[in-house]
């Protein structure tokens, strides 16, 4: 069982990005799941959350209003629709379920210039 994360890629600002996140369904199916990033020279930071069922997601305060995040349980993916880019945006996104023990997936590249 593995995370794998797609949909990376360069943009320019105030463009738009889907990362996608697909696991197996028994990890999908029982766990809350999460979006990290990690921009060079900083720790990996907490970007958004959402419940097993999908009813309740959290944002980090930057991102508010700009990122969902959102799960399809028939593909047994966790998305991340990001709006409005800006280049501190740029970083390496990582997808996560809580409590699954799943090491860390390979990332996907987020990088927003002009």
């Amino acid at each position: 069982e593995q995370l794998v994360e797609s949909g990376g890629g360069l943009v320019q600002p105030g463009g738009s990005l889907r990362l996608s996140c697909a696991t197996s369904k028994t990890i999908f199916s029982g766990m809350p799941m999460r979006w990290y990033r990690q921009a060079p020279g900083k720790e990996r930071e907490l970007v958004a959350s959402i419940s097993t069922a999908g009813g309740i997601t959290t944002y980090a305060d930057s991102v508010k209003g700009r990122f969902t995040i959102s799960r399809d349980k028939t593909l047994n993916t966790v998305y991340l629709q990001m709006n409005a880019l800006k280049p501190e945006d740029t970083a390496v996104y990582y997808c996560y379920a809580v409590g699954s023990g799943l090491p860390w997936g390979q990332g996907t590249q987020v990088t927003v210039s002009s």
